[in-house]
């Protein structure tokens, strides 16, 4: 799968503007667990992404909460 092909979301702590966020997608068959964690920035959509383990995601989540 592209990452043109995933469906990006943005965090609910994005502003009403909603145009200086993160965004995140996640890739993986509907009927299997998320493979790879995909993230970007929302201002930028054609710069580069980064492609993280679940398990690295979930850590960063952990840290920055």
């Amino acid at each position: 799968m592209s990452t043109s092909e995933l469906a990006w979301f943005k965090s609910s702590y994005s502003g009403s503007e909603g145009d200086s966020c993160v965004e995140v997608a996640m890739c993986g068959a509907e009927a299997e667990p998320v493979t790879t964690v995909h993230i970007r920035d929302s201002k930028l959509l054609r710069s580069p992404q980064l492609a993280v383990a679940p398990e690295t995601w979930r850590s960063f989540l952990a840290y920055a909460s």
